[in-house]
C-alpha cells in the first residue's frame, strides 16, 4: 500500500495513537498540550479523514464513542516523510547529511549505528 501524505497535525494525531494504542477521539483531543488543544470536533474531522486515507481504522465503538487505532506503524510514516525530504533534494542524500554534521544534530553513535546497519545490509546482499 502506498502511503499518503500526512499534515503535520495529522502526525500529531498519529503520535497520540502509536504512544497510547487505540484511543477515542476524546483521548486522542486530551493528548494535545494544554494552551494549543485544538476543539473535539476539529479532532474528530482529521481523525475522520485518517480513516479515509486507511491509516486508522475503526476498532470497537463503546457507547456513543468510537476507538481508533493506527493503521500504520511510525517506522512507516517516518520512511514516507523522509523519502518526501530525500525527494526535495533529488534524492540525494549528502546535503541532509551535510545539514546534520553542521548543526551539531548528527552524532558519532549516530553513525556508529549508520555503519551497523550498512553492514547488515551489504551482508544481505551478498550471495550466500
Amino acid at each position: 500500500m502506498k502511503l499518503p501524505k500526512l499534515s503535520k497535525f495529522e502526525l500529531q494525531i498519529m503520535e497520540t495513537l502509536w504512544a497510547n494504542g487505540p484511543s477515542p477521539i476524546r483521548d486522542i483531543q486530551e493528548g494535545f498540550p494544554g494552551k494549543r488543544k485544538p476543539a473535539y470536533t476539529t479532532v474528530q474531522t482529521i481523525v475522520y479523514r485518517l480513516e479515509v486515507k486507511k491509516v486508522v481504522r475503526r476498532v470497537r465503538k463503546i457507547g456513543n464513542a468510537h476507538i481508533f487505532e493506527a493503521a500504520i506503524t511510525r517506522a512507516d510514516a517516518h520512511r514516507k516523510l523522509i523519502d518526501e525530504l530525500l525527494d526535495l533534494f533529488g534524492g540525494r542524500t549528502a546535503p541532509v547529511m551535510a545539514h546534520f554534521i553542521e548543526s551539531g544534530k548528527l552524532t558519532l553513535d549516530d553513525v556508529h549505528e549508520a555503519e551497523k546497519t550498512l553492514r547488515k545490509l551489504s551482508q544481505k546482499d551478498e550471495p550466500q
